[in-house]
């Protein structure tokens, strides 16, 4: 059995000859490859999650109105605040802030800077500006740098890999073996760490990074247990200068490995790091609403939301969709950017607290959000945005 080719290119059935018909040949299948690629690319740009924002503040039971990070615990809720640890559970807030009677049974300080869940036992690790504290079945127990081998009692960030718990602060790493209970100190002595203030940590079965704030990121490699350091390559603090070339700035915020992609935050952009090559995200080239990132957390290898200083920002691998109250007019805003650069400004009815955003997390298609200004609920709409109306559309400006 034979298969004809299309009419356009077949010698008896074209009417055209030499030179016309090759051209329209090529015009036939230049369509097709067209159609084959963009008609993808706007449906995944319609495809942006679409939610409803419920926003809460001390006025409904959060313990303070600054929400340094979110932790989704099942159908529980904690949120650390400047003035306490939150939980939301059953439609009400329980608050646990520092007992002076009790320091070593009590939250080791009322700032809670970072949480982690130990999915194994159900126990909450509380990172904190007076120490480590660890939350389980109702009892509290506290880490401090007198008290234990912890490094520094300033805890940016915890995170928990099998028996261990990680640990970023202001003078270097440490690590807890929950299980014999011994710490090890990781700082410029024994790791390539040319400065000690670590931001963030995102552990996982074959690697731990830390977010190194002025010293890039560092790689602990589990089975070689070898360290390794990633910098920006043109050594320029306030410019980039070589793009895609490696970690975009060296002032990290926050890292997360996800599917053996590294994603990083740093206050002069993002970058992506798959092992081999480096992809970075700008708020000139792409559809992030700012430079200044404090939190990236990755769904996946090619999505991740970004939590900045001018609002939330999600990237699917494509196209892009920011949620804020609006900069200028402090109204509920949702903005689309697809993959050539047009930006649709989408109907909403509500918005997270405020565009100043310090972290999220995700409760199945729902996200949480810990903002300056209280904490925002992200409740997912079954609508996708291809059935809202679009209030405009416009090409964004590159900003040189």
């Amino acid at each position: 059995m034979t298969t004809k080719s299309p009419s356009c290119c077949h010698p008896e059935r074209n009417r055209f000859s030499g030179g016309a018909k090759d051209l329209l040949c090529i015009l036939t299948l230049i369509s097709l490859v067209l159609i084959t690629v963009l008609l993808p690319l706007r449906g995944a740009a319609q495809d942006m999650p679409l939610f409803r924002w419920e926003n809460f503040t001390t006025a409904n039971g959060l313990p303070d109105n600054h929400v340094f990070c979110v932790l989704v615990d099942g159908n529980r809720i904690w949120a650390g605040t400047e003035n306490g640890l939150g939980l939301y559970e059953n439609g009400a807030w329980k608050v646990f802030r520092p007992d002076n009677d009790a320091r070593q049974q009590s939250l080791a300080h009322q700032a809670v800077l970072s949480l982690a869940l130990d999915k194994r036992t159900g126990d909450v690790w509380a990172g904190t500006m007076g120490g480590l504290s660890r939350i389980s079945a109702g009892r509290i127990d506290t880490f401090t740098q007198l008290t234990s081998g912890l490094s520094n009692d300033i805890v940016y960030g915890v995170g928990v890999q099998g028996d261990f718990v990680w640990t970023a602060t202001a003078a270097g790493a440490s690590r807890l073996n929950t299980r014999t209970g011994q710490w090890t100190l990781f700082n410029e002595r024994n790791t390539p760490m040319y400065e000690i203030w670590t931001y963030s940590v995102s552990p996982a079965e074959d690697k731990v990074y830390y977010a190194v704030w002025g010293g890039g990121v560092l790689e602990y490699d589990v089975k070689t247990e070898r360290w390794k350091d990633y910098n920006d390559p043109d050594g320029e603090t306030e410019l980039v200068l070589m793009k895609d070339q490696g970690l975009i700035h060296e002032i990290t915020t926050s890292v997360s490995y996800v599917d053996k992609i590294l994603w990083v935050a740093t206050y002069f952009g993002a970058s992506r790091y798959d092992g081999r090559y480096w992809h970075n995200f700008l708020q000139k080239d792409s559809g992030l609403p700012s430079n200044f990132l404090n939190q990236i957390k990755a769904i996946d290898a090619n999505r991740a939301w970004f939590s900045t200083d001018k609002g939330l920002a999600y990237f699917d691998g494509t196209n892009w969709a920011v949620y804020r109250p609006a900069l200028d007019t402090r109204k509920p805003e949702m903005l689309v950017r697809d993959a050539v650069g047009t930006v649709k400004k989408i109907p909403v009815q509500s918005a997270p607290a405020h565009n100043y955003v310090l972290g999220v997390d995700f409760q199945d298609d729902d996200i949480w959000v810990a903002t300056a200004k209280g904490l925002s609920h992200g409740i997912r709409e079954k609508n996708p945005v291809e059935t809202v109306q679009v209030l405009s559309t416009h090409k964004a400006q590159h900003k040189k």
